[in-house]
């Protein structure tokens, strides 16, 4: 990947970093729509320079012999652009822009981002904090499966339940628009 970033004595500068731009350039993450916010969650710094550790983890997480919970609490990090440790009408904004490719319409993102809030907010503060997003991904079976290191784009879903999904293929069935409704 980058040879020349290890040294070959770690005795000296046991502290190396590989920068994001090598990582979001792997053809595991190449593509991914949220590559910058997946290193930037595993980098300690938050800056998406990496440590091996941080590398490590990164890859556990994203393998589909991680346990549920663990890529449920990453999940939640990299959809809280923010990092106020809630995902907000902002942050659902931003999610739904990098999954369509901003094919959306302002109103058409406002209207999705709403009835997420909606229908996924237990405690009706108007965002989502861990224990609502636990609660949604409950919801959606394909999550574990589909919150892994695959170079098409499939490791980004907003999970949605049955209810939600059928009220957004109502709402743009017949348009271009490819939401991916398993979202994460």
């Amino acid at each position: 990947m980058a040879p020349n970033v290890v040294p070959m004595d770690y005795t000296k500068d046991p502290d190396v970093k590989l920068p994001m731009q090598l990582i979001i350039n792997m053809p595991e993450l190449k593509e991914n729509p949220f590559k910058e916010r997946i290193v930037e969650s595993f980098s300690e710094d938050g800056e998406g320079s990496l440590s091996f550790n941080d590398f490590v983890d990164m890859f556990s997480v994203l393998s589909e012999m991680a346990p549920r919970e663990l890529k449920a609490i990453y999940a939640f990090k990299i959809y809280d652009f923010n990092t106020d440790n809630f995902i907000c009408k902002s942050d659902l904004e931003k999610t739904l822009n990098k999954l369509t490719r901003e094919e959306l319409t302002a109103e058409e993102i406002t209207l999705v981002c709403e009835k997420v809030i909606e229908e996924a907010d237990m405690d009706g503060d108007g965002k989502l904090g861990f224990a609502d997003f636990e609660n949604m991904i409950s919801k959606a079976p394909d999550f574990l499966s589909t919150f892994a290191s695959v170079p098409d784009c499939c490791t980004s879903y907003l999970p949605v339940s049955p209810k939600l999904k059928t009220f957004l293929h109502t709402k743009f069935l017949g348009t271009t628009v490819n939401i991916r409704l398993c979202i994460l």
